[in-house]
């Protein structure tokens, strides 16, 4: 058991928690949510001790132990995967490298000797003799193969560094495991492989998520931060959205029915207060008018962008066309003999993962890059729209978010390019912010703005929902669902694929795998299952 009693942190003036009262319990799930700035991974780590509170105190069942996910990706370069894994049960570490220590004395004493053995003792109540098979379970488990397990942590890409610090968190069996964004980064499958081992795990959970449908899978509970409290819900995130929404509505109809109460009786008053023979029931209404108190209705610190993707013009029958592309990056074949053609109602999710491969085709497909072997053609009354995985360089200048976007706009008016910036939360004068300076969630709605403006009937999305918040992501997901032309994309979120989706290719080893599909039909599907049964016998070939 975790527990927050009487938490109060303040930022200067501001108070991003007040007098904060919660419990998280031994079997739960929760679901830490609120928006951008609510202060989700602030509480994490008051909850770790990494940040002090200005008043109150977190309080931990005595001897239990709290694992929180790392993501400072170079704290471990030093060190081998293996061991950065059994690390995140730091007290069975450390005995392992005391043990060895004594063992490789050359004089070693008597006195040596009763302490191994007082190790050893402690290290067998551990578990100790099974701790790196158990570190190579989660490393598998995440699609880490064992030839990468006995390698440094500096010699892995940040998209395996990742799985190693989210594997080093899950390790021993911790009592308490806070995980803040663990599905960034990973693959569908690597999502899949940790939602069944939270729901799977005994102890404790707090998650901050931005992916809508893994909350649904694993949480028992959804903690809300809004007005600098946590509000506790028991069930899944959609509970939580329909119970917030449903106490909305009830508190409106409430304030409704209240108003038209008082309506009624101010005309009461106001027509028979001069009256002699009215005057006491003029008083009586007074006095039960003084009694109705409306209930306060906060407006949410949530708040949702405006998206709405309108194409200039329709799309005619012939889209895209793409026969026998190969691509070779840095000596590995990315792309081998792809084909595929495109039809006007077609919403494409590339999934699977191999992202490199699709991130590749998008470029390839933008002109961005050159196929080594292969063509493409796209119909002659498309347009289309390209959202990159990486838009760093698209920011590196040093002008302001209207004038980056004025080239894309048909109307050189900065009023009508600060209209699209408004819908997208860039209110008044944040259109002048310098684009060098964005975060990645606001140069991601920047990004969005100008797919909005240049009016594409085809859409190349790669991970758009990488920075966003989940009220953008929702806006986002909506907007695409109602787009009427074709959409190319990518995405880790399993819910974003489902509603938008209606054919499936997955670019793998033994060629496209291209169905006429949902994502959830998908995954149930025949393909699907060989795919896993070639993945079990490589990890048995492994192991």
């Amino acid at each position: 058991m975790i527990q927050a009693s009487n938490i109060t942190l303040r930022l200067g003036k501001k108070a991003l928690f007040e007098d904060v009262n919660i419990k998280f319990t031994e079997g739960n799930c929760y679901g830490l949510i609120g928006a951008n700035g609510a202060g989700k991974s602030t509480f994490l780590k008051i909850l770790t001790g990494e940040i002090e509170p200005s008043k109150g105190e977190v309080i931990i069942t005595p001897g239990q132990r709290l694992s929180f996910l790392k993501q400072d990706h170079f704290k471990y370069n030093e060190f081998v995967v293996l061991d950065t894994v059994i690390m995140g049960n730091e007290r069975l570490y450390q005995i392992m490298k005391e043990k060895d220590e004594i063992y490789a004395k050359e004089d070693f004493s008597e006195e040596d000797g009763i302490k191994a053995g007082k190790l050893e003792e402690e290290f067998a109540n551990m578990d100790g003799w099974n701790a790196e098979s158990d570190a190579a379970t989660l490393l598998n488990g995440l699609g880490l193969s064992t030839d990468i397990h006995y390698k440094k942590m500096s010699e892995l890409p940040d998209s395996e560094k990742v799985k190693v610090l989210l594997a080093q968190a899950l390790f021993g069996n911790p009592d308490i495991l806070l995980l803040d964004e663990p599905t960034n980064h990973l693959d569908l499958d690597a999502i899949n492989w940790l939602e069944e081992f939270l729901i799977n795990f005994d102890n404790t959970v707090i998650v901050v998520s931005h992916d809508r449908y893994f909350l649904n899978k694993v949480c028992t509970h959804i903690a809300d931060i809004d007005y600098a409290k946590i509000q506790l819900y028991a069930g899944n995130y959609d509970f939580w959205y329909e119970s917030s929404q449903l106490m909305i509505k009830q508190m409106k109809e409430a304030n409704k029915k209240k108003e038209e109460k008082i309506k009624e009786l101010q005309s009461f008053i106001q027509r028979f207060s001069a009256n002699a023979s009215k005057s006491k029931q003029a008083t009586s209404r007074k006095h039960a008018l003084e009694k109705i108190q409306l209930d306060e209705m906060k407006p949410s610190s949530r708040k949702y962008p405006y998206i709405d993707f309108r194409p200039d013009r329709e799309i005619g029958n012939e889209v895209l066309t793409v026969e026998h592309i190969s691509k070779t990056i840095d000596g590995v074949k990315v792309l081998d003999d792809i084909s595929f053609v495109i039809n006007r109602e077609d919403k494409v999710a590339f999934v699977g993962s191999n992202t490199i491969a699709a991130t590749t085709l998008f470029q390839i497909l933008t002109g961005e890059m050159e196929p080594d072997e292969g063509t493409f053609k796209w119909g002659v009354t498309t347009s289309f729209s390209y959202f990159p995985k990486d838009n760093t360089e698209l920011f590196d200048r040093d002008e302001t978010i209207v004038d980056w976007l004025m080239p894309f706009s048909p109307e050189k008016d900065p009023t009508y390019v600060r209209g699209f910036l408004g819908r997208m939360l860039f209110p008044g004068e944040d259109g002048v912010k310098k684009v060098n300076v964005l975060s990645g969630g606001e140069r991601v709605r920047v990004m969005l703005s100008k797919m909005m403006i240049l009016g594409s009937n085809v859409l190349v999305i790669d991970e758009p929902t990488a920075h966003l918040d989940m009220e953008s992501i929702t806006a986002l997901n909506n907007g695409l669902i109602k787009f009427p032309g074709v959409i190319l994309f990518t995405s880790q979120d399993h819910q974003f694929i489902q509603t938008i989706a209606n054919r499936i290719m997955e670019i793998t080893p033994g060629g496209l795998i291209d169905k006429l599909t949902t994502y959830d039909e998908y995954l149930e599907s025949d393909e699907m299952a060989r795919k896993r049964q070639i993945l079990s016998v490589q990890s048995d070939d492994e192991d």
